[in-house]
């Protein structure tokens, strides 16, 4: 039998909770029929599922004090647990809010969804996300405590909460670190950047194609303009989406991402806007930008923790985005003060292109495709990808000067 699981956000006005319910074990709980049509259940039956776990869900303060409960939204998905075959699951999110002038961080949860009917049945309560610890990523969530039937006592404890208290520096850390992680796993992210950076090297002709190098100043300064362009760009809109004045849904957001990469990609191939490579990095930034804004959003800081927040993240992306750039960037003018660069421009340019298609297809359909995966699968393997291009750009480099010798 598959377990209940619930995940705990503790946040400085409140606990976030997700419940992961199994549809078998909790029609014999609710006493409706929910596995039968799991696609309906929602429609059929939302209503009398919020109130049945507001009822059985209630956490209370070292005072006594009981918090109040909303439940939020109710979906249905697929899943599996160790030892389970698949099976389907409710998933509801809850907010928990304590009385005013008390820590969300200690209270008791009085909990017995499912397990006051199915005495066999249990709950895994974990802290997924504390922002005042600096756990507000992907880390694997803490493990609190199980809640089950006392058989012997034919009762169910509830489980005691008591996080240790944090700081603001750790909420600070973990969010530099976030966005540091961000843009390493946003494989879209950094290739809009880089893909917009290929021709930067480059000279116009008097046909309107890429031409020869353009010296090292040149192409630092250019390089610089996009750069900083893309940084004021996705800032604005993440500080914007951060604290609630401008939200997109996630669709569109993800899908003009993609759309961002095939017009670099375009213009890697053939000059679309020579000389104003720094507006259009600022113009799709402020794209970028929304989708890092909602990550912040799922935290629900009051102002001060939201600030930092803001801070950090953006030093964590920006960190990051050096990073790439620095090991990217010389090899890119080392390569581009060498014949073999058109080629490596035009292969960059397609394959981005490919994996911007691939992408507007999947975000569009909200279905998986073969491109898309390769993509993923490639982008595990991007230090290597960067050992060729250095290993390309030296090898380039050393065929022209022995050329130039000879």
């Amino acid at each position: 039998m598959p377990n209940s699981v619930v995940l705990l956000d503790l946040h400085p006005t409140g606990v976030g909770a997700e419940l992961q319910l199994p549809l078998g074990e909790l029609q014999a709980a609710f006493g409706h029929d929910v596995a039968m049509h799991p696609e309906t259940l929602v429609a059929r039956l939302g209503p009398a599922l919020r109130e049945y776990l507001a009822q059985h869900v209630r956490p209370v303060s070292p005072d006594g004090n009981a918090w109040t409960v909303a439940v939020r939204d109710l979906s249905v998905h697929a899943a599996e647990q160790t030892n389970t075959g698949p099976y389907q699951q409710l998933t509801a999110h809850l907010w928990l809010t304590p009385a005013a002038g008390e820590t969300p961080r200690a209270f008791t949860f009085f909990y017995d969804v499912i397990v006051h009917q199915v005495v066999t049945h249990v709950a895994l309560v974990s802290v997924r996300r504390d922002w005042e610890t600096g756990r507000v990523g992907a880390e694997a969530p803490s493990e609190v405590g199980i809640i089950r039937l006392d058989v012997r006592d034919n009762f169910i404890p509830p489980l005691v909460i008591n996080q240790a208290a944090g700081n603001w520096w750790a909420g600070f850390r973990g969010m530099v670190g976030l966005g540091v992680r961000h843009i390493a796993e946003g494989t879209d992210h950094l290739m809009f950047l880089l893909v917009l950076l290929l021709p930067a090297p480059l000279l116009l002709t008097k046909g309107g194609r890429w031409g020869r190098f353009g010296g090292v100043r040149y192409s630092l300064v250019r390089l610089l303009k996009v750069v900083t362009a893309f940084t004021l760009g996705h800032s604005l809109t993440l500080l914007a989406g951060a604290l609630g004045w401008l939200r997109l849904p996630s669709q569109p957001v993800e899908i003009l991402i993609a759309v961002s990469i095939l017009v670099s990609a375009a213009h890697a191939l053939r000059p679309l806007f020579p000389g104003r490579e720094a507006w259009v990095a600022a113009g799709f930034g402020l794209v970028h930008g929304l989708a890092f804004a909602s990550t912040l959003a799922e935290l629900h800081l009051p102002a001060g923790p939201m600030a930092l927040s803001i801070l950090g993240f953006n030093i964590g992306i920006e960190l990051m985005q050096l990073f790439v750039i620095a090991l990217t960037v010389p090899w890119l003018i080392l390569l581009s003060r060498t014949p073999s660069y058109a080629a490596v421009r035009v292969a960059g340019a397609i394959l981005a292109a490919v994996a911007a298609g691939a992408w507007i297809v999947e975000r569009s359909s909200g279905q998986a495709n073969l491109f898309a995966g390769v993509v993923g699968r490639v982008a595990q393997y991007a230090p290597w990808l960067l050992a060729a291009l250095a290993v390309a750009a030296l090898a380039s480099h050393w065929r022209q000067h022995k050329s130039q010798l000879a």
